[in-house]
């Protein structure tokens, strides 16, 4: 299934804090990225937060530039990773999936030194969650989000494009 966003919540956490915050962290947050594609993902970024670390790179929504974070990305096999958009349990998703939900052929996945072009898609009913008591199982974190807002959370699975 393509990427469904799910609607927004009403409640929830504040998800990565105020703007003001957020545009204070974020020369930390590109200083990361380049240190994590520098070591292929063995940095310090790429552990401590965890759970696995990966790069993700979409298509701004609304600016259409190219937008890089660091998000979790849980391995799903060989070719495939699992991500949250979790927002910290905030009742907004995050931008990276409303990236991918309007430029959902726009996507690139960094694991590591591999990146890659990747498909995505929203994982649904017991899928989705059966997925998501694997990601809790490797990082707690993850399995309170659903607590802390009335949106259902979605989870996306990355599968690499060959060629």
């Amino acid at each position: 299934m393509p990427i469904q966003p799910s609607p927004e919540g009403t409640y929830g956490t504040r998800g990565m804090g105020p703007k003001w915050l957020q545009r204070l962290l974020e020369p930390l947050a590109k200083r990361g990225i380049k240190s994590y594609r520098k070591t292929g993902g063995t940095n310090r970024m790429a552990t401590m937060m965890g759970f696995p670390v990966v790069l993700l790179t979409t298509k701004g929504a609304k600016s259409g530039e190219e937008r890089t974070v660091s998000v979790g990305g849980f391995a799903d096999g060989d070719e495939a990773w699992l991500m949250v958009a979790s927002n910290n349990g905030s009742p907004r998703h995050p931008a990276w999936f409303k990236n991918m939900v309007r430029h959902p052929d726009d996507v690139s996945l960094e694991v590591g030194s591999r990146k890659m072009k990747v498909q995505c898609e929203s994982l649904t009913g017991s899928e989705r969650e059966t997925a998501l008591a694997r990601i809790a199982a490797i990082s707690a974190r993850y399995g309170k989000y659903p607590s802390k807002t009335d949106r259902e959370i979605p989870i996306v699975r990355l599968t690499r494009l060959s060629g």
